[in-house]
């Protein structure tokens, strides 16, 4: 077993995390997830503060370890994504760790939080809002690659970000983007990460709650397949992402520098479920595909990161956390070992 601040900080057997997918990220995958030895993430979205609340108690009734809830600072449509009444949730609930990403969270949302025994962490691509997070309290960073799939402002690569952020922190730094294999997790780990947060490769389980046809083209995708753009924001306007190729992006490929403007009269591209509410999705929604949605995936949304190119099949959770850990462990102990040589010895040419 690999062992490290973050599994002996928050009692985990394996430094593996699952990222807080919008919509995707529910009490099945996150509770398979901390099952299976890693940290499973709850991403309420738009969620109201009692959905927020039901879905702890519904992770806690299928897990007795512990898991995160990942909450969005920022105004969309929708309104504020996390307002006190999410913070006041957690902390009844007594939800072991809190995530804020997108920007800093108000510092007496941090405070109480600590006061109240929550482990705060933030996610970012930026050196100085982690900077400006630990001195302000937050127990950790999720260091973000541009490689990371969804939404992203990251412009350095995880491998160039991650000894950055590691130097400029002293709390445990969790390195998230592009990770989907073994080789990744020991490569992130030998960077100084602490642990990884994977998404692109838990939204291919049997456990997110993704379309299947969103599933299917996350498999599907080589290299080439995988585009920034900022077209998806009819919710949360011109703010980038990473996702799949598919007909709308390509055609506004060379155009996706700001969210284009919505069709005039109005243009839907299908149905989904808010909030236990029936939605018409608008073209350029940023809204991922559940099961519970109908419509255009050629025009949707399909956020996935550049580890997607790794992913060839679908399979339960739990399986994609051990098989990548003992991947991870076997990379360590036989690439990497074998590259140390004894000083003094030579290995004899033949």
């Amino acid at each position: 077993m690999i062992r490290t601040r973050l599994t002996l900080e928050y009692g985990l057997r394996d430094p593996f995390v699952s990222a807080g997918m919008g919509f995707l990220s529910r009490p099945p995958l996150a509770s398979a997830v901390s099952n299976a030895g890693g940290l499973g993430m709850l991403a309420p979205g738009a969620a109201d503060p009692s959905i927020l609340r039901d879905a702890i108690r519904e992770t806690r009734q299928l897990t007795s370890y512990p898991f995160g809830v990942d909450l969005i600072v920022e105004n969309t449509m929708f309104g504020p994504l996390t307002e006190e009444q999410h913070i006041d949730v957690c902390i009844e609930e007594q939800v072991p760790v809190v995530v804020f990403f997108w920007h800093l969270p108000p510092v007496p949302w941090i405070r109480r939080l600590k006061r109240a025994g929550i482990k705060v962490w933030l996610q970012t691509s930026d050196v100085d809002a982690a900077m400006q997070a630990v001195d302000a309290g937050v127990d950790a960073i999720v260091a973000q690659g541009s490689e990371a799939g969804g939404h992203n402002r990251g412009t350095a690569a995880l491998f160039s970000l991650l000894p950055i952020m590691t130097a400029a922190v002293s709390v445990p730094v969790i390195a998230a983007g592009g990770i989907a294999d073994g080789r990744g997790v020991a490569a992130a780990l030998a960077l100084g990460a602490e642990g990884v947060w994977v998404g692109t490769r838990l939204l291919a389980s049997e456990e997110a709650f993704a379309h299947d046809e969103y599933k299917r083209r996350v498999v599907a995708a080589r290299g080439r397949d995988v585009v920034r753009t900022n077209i998806f924001g009819a919710e949360w306007p011109d703010a980038p992402m990473r996702v799949l190729r598919n007909r709308v992006v390509g055609e506004w490929a060379g155009k996706d520098a700001r969210t284009p403007p919505q069709p005039d009269p109005p243009e839907y591209i299908g149905t989904t479920v808010l909030g236990g509410r029936a939605y018409r999705m608008p073209k350029f929604s940023a809204l991922l595909p559940t099961p519970e949605t109908e419509g255009d995936f050629d025009e949707m949304c399909l956020a996935a990161g550049e580890s997607a190119a790794l992913v060839h099949d679908i399979k339960p959770a739990g399986e994609i956390v051990r098989e990548m850990m003992a991947d991870a462990e076997r990379v360590i102990r036989e690439r990497l070992s074998s590259l140390i040589t004894i000083p003094g010895r030579h290995a004899s040419a033949e």
